[in-house]
């Protein structure tokens, strides 16, 4: 969900550069949590860079990459603390085998 919203964020902020005759940076792929926070901020110093929306519409802009960029940081999280769990279940599992 988060990055088909950002996909679509990107793209829109694409095309708006495209009319303004701006150079868009490549695709990035988004597999990880880190690739799509890099993803959010970069997005976010774009839009504090553009003088096209007032402070209101930034600020809009902002607090909606902000609120995914919050539900990512606590997927990420989730993900770490899930994979730890794993790790020492794991290790228990292979100690009551031997």
């Amino acid at each position: 969900m988060i990055p088909s919203r950002l996909r679509r964020l990107e793209a829109f902020l694409n095309r708006l550069a495209a009319t303004r005759g701006q150079v868009t940076p490549p695709s990035r792929s988004l597999q990880t949590i880190e690739d799509v926070i890099d993803l959010l901020q970069e997005q976010v110093e774009a839009i504090r860079r553009e003088s096209w929306a007032g402070t209101v519409e930034k600020a809009r802009a902002i607090g909606y990459l902000a609120g995914i960029a919050c539900k990512a940081i606590e997927t990420g999280k989730l993900a770490a603390r899930l994979e730890m769990l794993e790790a020492v279940l794991r290790q228990r599992k292979d100690n009551e085998q031997r």
